[in-house]
């Protein structure tokens, strides 16, 4: 096993106080919005091999089945499918989506064939991957997940009194509820001159002493997001507020944005990101609208379920599974042996990890990478999250 080198990502977004309290070092002042954790190679993390730092992309590249081991080679690569993080918001990020497996594989060859440049601005695919993640919080988290429904939002609509909005209102009444979802959001993505500083005027009115925390959080969108039309769509999702332990999965096709908070993140080592507003970056409406799902049922606040002595929280794909061990002084230790890599994360107290004679201590935001046949055993009293394929088993 080997403790990761790991970098943080300086987002405007981020917050300033977040990951230093939970790293436990002073704030620099700037804001420090994600820490990533894997082998992806815009930031990989760095482990100790023969004395030298290197990049364990590399070291991956370099032996594939020692370190996946043989299943998670054949399916997956010579790659580590699976990228970790810590995820500090204080503002809100970009509204997105993210495509599914055949849509990443078709845009990203009609790109190609296209000549658009890999780092190209206006380029929607960066790889032939998809992007499921998962939201853990640590601190109570907000965000937006997923279609409202028609109803709730032409009630939402209504109930901001802009003129403006009623022919939106009336579409999102006389359904069919996908066709209405569909046309209102096409129509936001590109709205009429004057509409967007209406609603702004109107959210601002309706956030003093607003009673719903969902028009509050609109509202610091509209201040943060000066002018951006994808506040037109945020009000069209679903307001989800999740308590400490509490997750979302977000599948292809769902728009969401995170709002503000501290969790854990896992999701599958990707860059396709198709952007629908609270952004500078491009936004490719016809492409977009290919790709969202306006008929996805609403995302479900998730717990985890117990399985052989840690909490998992389910997700229904095999690029990555999420688990939780919470341990006590005096327990015994927490051992497993996986025939696919893993990456432990401590978010809280002080862990002791033993694998092939070989202890490491590590405190909250520390992480440690496990190659594919190695048993780890955990002790001490805190938490840790273990990431790792949805395709490992246990094994001896």
């Amino acid at each position: 096993m080997d403790l990761l080198r790991t970098t943080v990502q300086s987002y405007d977004w981020g917050s300033r106080t977040l990951l230093p309290e939970l790293l436990g070092v002073p704030p620099t002042g700037s804001p420090q919005a994600e820490l990533w954790m894997g082998a992806h190679p815009a930031a990989p993390s760095r482990i100790s091999r023969g004395g030298v730092l290197a990049p364990l992309d590399r070291v991956i590249a370099e032996d594939p089945e020692r370190e996946l081991g043989a299943v998670t080679a054949r399916r997956f690569g010579a790659r580590l499918p699976f990228l970790l993080k810590l995820l500090a918001a204080e503002a809100p990020l970009s509204l997105q989506v993210h495509p599914d497996l055949a849509q990443a594989q078709a845009g990203f060859a009609r790109e190609n064939a296209l000549g658009v440049p890999l780092d190209a601005a206006h380029r929607n695919y960066r790889d032939d991957q998809h992007k499921p993640e998962m939201i853990v919080a640590l601190t109570p988290f907000r965000g937006l997940c997923g279609f409202r429904g028609a109803a709730g939002t032409a009630d939402l609509l209504d109930s901001l009194d802009v003129p403006a909005l009623r022919p939106y209102v009336e579409s999102l009444r006389a359904g069919p509820e996908r066709q209405a979802l569909a046309e209102v959001f096409r129509a936001f993505l590109r709205p009429p001159e004057g509409l967007l500083d209406a609603v702004v005027r109107a959210l601002a009115v309706a956030a003093k002493g607003a009673a719903e925390a969902r028009v509050v959080a609109y509202d610091r969108m509209a201040q943060a997001h000066p002018g951006d039309a994808g506040l037109l769509s945020a009000l069209m999702l679903r307001y989800v507020e999740l308590n400490p332990g509490e997750a979302l999965f977000l599948g292809a096709g769902v728009p969401h944005a995170y709002l503000s908070g501290l969790g854990v993140e896992v999701m599958a080592s990707s860059d396709n990101v198709l952007r629908c507003g609270l952004t500078s970056k491009h936004v490719d409406v016809e492409e977009l609208t290919r790709v969202v799902r306006f008929d996805a049922p609403p995302a479900r606040v998730l717990a985890p379920r117990e399985e052989a002595g840690e909490e998992v929280y389910p997700a229904p794909v095999d690029d990555f599974r999420l688990s939780r061990y919470v341990l006590r002084a005096g327990v015994p230790p927490w051992r497993a042996t996986l025939d696919a890599p893993q990456i432990l994360l401590c978010t809280a107290g002080a862990l002791t990890l033993a694998s092939s004679g070989k202890s490491l201590a590590i405190r909250p935001g520390q992480a440690v990478y496990v190659p594919a046949g190695a048993g780890v055993g955990v002790e001490g009293a805190g938490t840790a999250f273990r990431a790792t394929t949805g395709t490992a088993e246990r094994l001896g």
